[in-house]
């Protein structure tokens, strides 16, 4: 039989039912291609996903979705993929606040006035840099409109990348100079001692890599009603996507752990599963691990020396990729109409102490129930605390062979023995502990209220997700192995050379999160169509709902007196309602 020509290629098998699977299966069904997702999970999702404890339900990841809502390609892609139509998007009208050590608050409104109001309140010597950082982020807001998503750099002629380029023009200085310092750098200009630390804690954790640039593009999106949460939550996400593939013919199998893939005359021509079922396929693209792809199902072979480098040694260097979480829920038995929906909190050096692996003295706290009421029984809360932790010395009190730094051929890092020890269960229970003893002092009466709690660490990710060292997303932005990788993507493709029909998809060949990984998927797809000469195809369906945008108030109230820190609203009610964008077709 002659070898299957490029543009007769039909079916695709896709490793990995996480978002950016489940993207790259849409789109291929919307271009048509038959397509099978083998998801090594028993649910969607990947890391977007929650859990079950007795009435509650434990969301992990969604605290604000990019895209949202309209005027940015971001809101196009979820509209394509069916995950926000008739739900609620929820945002609040502060994206995080900062307690200091002190309990003084600043509160990070995304609306620059209202902003740049309360910042200089709190620091009057500070007004010339509030306003210069309002102004920016006034700039931003404008900027988002024009921040392209929909089509791969990579396949974009010498003549859209000048059109793309000069759209950026009249936000030139802003992003300039805001993509060349970082944000350590940018705080410390501030006078004021809490707002020199806490403009390190905007985005929830401190990151210290990062420039200044990401922050002013979340709060922008933030303010422009485009960065809230979507009701149903994490895996309501993923069920929406998932629904959206179905509906259009895709297959998906759960419990299905690829071990290798099949390699034929250099060809990808399918998968093997640890249970010994083999797949079939025209095309193989890896929507999960990469690193887990490239050594393990592929043993190695077809690296050229930009992955060999990133996937052997730059993979393992401090601080390139996203580091892992420690989440700690509580489900609560009775509301607490006191606390807000987002905190971060900064720590003494006594309490940080307690926290296994913590990166640096914060953590964020999140009464979830105000994003996701739908989750939780009524007159119920929830907190979902967090914060940053390497995945090593978590694995350290592990009993049982340590992962090898390179896996064989055919070995998964996840499939490794994993034996959690007595060591590691106390340091998650004194985590549990050191968080609830903290709230209590803040919300008396909490511990008792408790009904039920959970932890999860990095080595959690690892286990439900085979996520290397449970990064997530991925490679962190702004570093030398994020950088590499895009400049790899851009060039080449998202392939490997010297192997036909394989492609990769999902955050592992991006920077970013939930959205970067529907991109991939979409962008993935739209490089299988050129090889292919085959038209790329997406569309909105239009029989669905249009999303319902909401703003909810959680800021201090206002009196004849000024501004009351401990009069917030009990109850968070809508404010605003943002108009949705008129459905229709790519």
């Amino acid at each position: 039989m002659k070898p299957r020509t490029r543009n007769t290629r039909e079916t695709m098998i896709i490793i990995g039912g996480g978002l950016g699977g489940l993207a790259t299966g849409a789109y291929a069904r919307m271009s048509g291609y038959r397509t099978h997702i083998l998801e090594m999970h028993e649910i969607p999702g990947g890391s977007c996903t929650s859990w079950d404890r007795g009435d509650f339900t434990f969301d992990w990841c969604v605290s604000w979705l990019l895209g949202s809502g309209p005027g940015n390609e971001m809101h196009q892609i979820w509209l394509e993929l069916g995950a926000i139509q008739g739900k609620e998007m929820r945002q609040f009208d502060v994206f995080n606040i900062v307690r200091g050590r002190d309990g003084q608050a600043v509160y990070f409104y995304s609306d620059p006035d209202r902003l740049q109001r309360h910042l200089t309140e709190i620091s009057p010597a500070d007004a010339r840099q509030i306003r210069h950082f309002c102004q920016n982020l006034r700039t931003f807001r404008k900027a988002l409109a024009v921040y392209p998503f929909l089509k791969p750099v990579g396949m974009m002629g010498r003549a859209e990348r000048w059109r793309m380029m000069l759209s950026f023009l009249p936000y030139f200085n802003a992003i300039r100079k805001s993509i060349t310092e970082l944000m350590t750098d940018y705080s410390r200009r501030f006078q004021h001692p809490l707002l020199r630390e806490a403009f390190n804690f905007i985005l929830y954790e401190k990151h210290p890599d990062f420039p200044v640039l990401p922050f002013y593009f979340q709060l922008a999106s933030h303010a422009n009603h485009t960065a809230g949460v979507p009701e149903g939550g994490s895996l309501g996400l993923a069920r929406s996507i998932e629904d959206r593939y179905r509906r259009l013919g895709g297959e998906i199998t759960y419990n299905a752990l690829v071990e290798e893939i099949l390699v034929e005359d250099d060809r990808a021509v399918g998968v093997r599963l640890t249970d010994g079922r083999e797949f079939r396929a025209d095309i193989v693209v890896s929507a999960c691990d990469a690193r887990s792809t490239l050594l393990g199902m592929l043993g190695g072979r077809y690296l050229n020396d930009t992955y060999r480098r990133l996937y052997s040694e730059t993979i393992d260097q401090p601080g390139m990729l996203s580091p892992g979480y420690v989440s700690v829920f509580l489900g609560l038995r009775r509301p607490f109409p006191e606390a807000d929906p987002c905190t971060t909190y900064l720590l003494d050096e006594d309490r940080a102490e307690k926290l296994l692996g913590l990166r640096h003295p914060s953590i964020n706290v999140q009464f979830r129930n105000n994003h996701y009421p739908e989750l939780s029984p009524d007159e119920t809360s929830v907190v979902y605390a967090t914060y940053f932790s390497e995945a090593a010395p978590w694995r350290a009190l592990r009993e049982g062979p340590e992962q090898s730094s390179r896996p064989r051929r055919g070995q998964l890092l996840h499939t490794l023995p994993v034996r959690h020890g007595k060591a590691y269960v106390a340091a998650k229970r004194r985590a549990r502990i050191a968080v609830e003893t903290f709230l209590e002092e803040r919300f008396p009466g909490l511990r008792e209220s408790v009904a039920v709690r959970d932890v999860s660490t990095p080595l959690t990710q690892v286990r439900y997700t085979a996520s290397y060292n449970g990064a997530f997303p991925g490679w962190q932005p702004f570093m030398d192995g994020g950088e590499t990788l895009e400049k790899e993507i851009n060039r080449n493709g998202p392939v490997l050379p010297g192997l036909a029909n394989f492609y990769m998809s999902g955050v592992w060949v991006t920077v970013g999160g939930l959205i970067r990984a529907v991109a991939a998927g979409r962008q993935v797809v739209q490089f299988i169509c050129r090889d292919d000469g085959r038209e790329f195809t997406a569309e909105i369906d239009d029989q669905l709902p249009p999303p319902r945008q909401r703003v909810v108030p959680v800021g201090p109230r206002v009196t004849a007196d000024g501004p009351n820190d401990t009069a917030a609203p009990a109850v968070p009610s809508p404010v605003a309602a943002v108009n949705s964008a008129p459905r229709s077709a790519c």
